[in-house]
């Protein structure tokens, strides 16, 4: 008797189920996450130690320069944490999209010697942006806690969501421009003018209400359907708000807005891994 046999229907050459294929490869792609993670300190003594000083050095200089030399001080109450705070959830975004964009071009040796998922390599990028902001989040909460902290469930859960919504922005549009870039690489230097503007184009350095002020309301609005001014706001709302600040609001619509949000951070994640799927014949090629 022969032993019965499996059929499975045949793929075409380097197709796969795109991101369904790289959480199936999680164990590969842990290892991708930990050898980047590992290369960033690689010959540096103090290792994770620069992790946790340059948001300490960060901190002093808004405090400094910021906050007592331009007087930001005494209009915003807490004003280095809400600028920290602004600052760490876009500097995830720019770090997540920025080398999402090059990671194909950046692995074109891999790419070019055997198959694997190409999307792993957007997502890794992701991943290690995320790992690589830990420590700046531990440093402004421990920060925020001797200044009183003491954030409500919806709070932790509004840092949570920010985090999710930027995860799955920075990985669609990582994954739609760094499926570009393989072919035009002026892709990359526009990802650079984007998070360029990504401070600006949110309320990081500023509130909100300046904005509101001196736009017409439509504007406003378009303003706060941008996603990335959505999940910097939930950032204020769990790290600032709770140690209630004087003159501190809630911006309009925050949860709505959140919500818009994040159906557009995911359609942005399906728009790019069609895009990409569509393109990743040609990787190979090109690269």
């Amino acid at each position: 008797m022969t032993a019965a046999t499996t059929t499975e229907p045949l793929l075409p050459p380097g197709r796969g189920f795109g991101l369904a294929d790289v959480f199936r490869r999680r164990y590969l792609l842990s290892l991708i996450v930990r050898k980047e993670v590992q290369i960033r300190y690689r010959g540096s003594a103090l290792g994770w130690v620069w992790s946790y000083v340059k948001p300490l050095v960060q901190f002093a200089v808004f405090y400094l320069a910021i906050g007592v030399f331009l007087g930001m001080n005494a209009r915003v109450e807490y004003f280095p944490l809400y600028l920290l705070s602004g600052i760490t959830i876009v500097t995830f975004f720019n770090e997540a999209f920025t080398n999402g964009t090059r990671s194909l071009v950046d692995n074109a040796a891999l790419i070019k010697k055997i198959y694997l998922p190409r999307e792993m390599f957007p997502v890794s990028s992701m991943l290690i942006a995320a790992v690589n902001i830990l420590p700046q989040i531990a440093v402004l909460v421990v920060i925020a806690l001797v200044f009183g902290w003491a954030p409500s469930v919806l709070q932790v859960l509004a840092l949570l969501l920010a985090i999710a919504l930027i995860a799955a922005l920075a990985t669609g549009l990582g994954l739609l421009f760094g499926a570009v870039n393989v072919t035009f690489r002026d892709a990359q230097s526009f990802v650079e003018i984007i998070t360029m503007f990504a401070v600006w184009a949110s309320p990081v350095m500023y509130q909100w209400e300046m904005v509101a002020e001196k736009v017409p309301d439509w504007l406003f609005v378009l303003y706060r359907l941008n996603p990335v001014t959505a999940a910097v706001e939930l950032f204020h709302y769990g790290i600032w708000f709770p140690l209630d600040p004087a003159g501190g609001r809630i911006m309009p619509d925050m949860w709505l807005f959140s919500g818009i949000a994040a159906v557009m951070s995911m359609v942005f994640l399906i728009i790019g891994q069609t895009v990409f799927r569509s393109l990743e014949g040609r990787f190979a090629q090109d690269l």
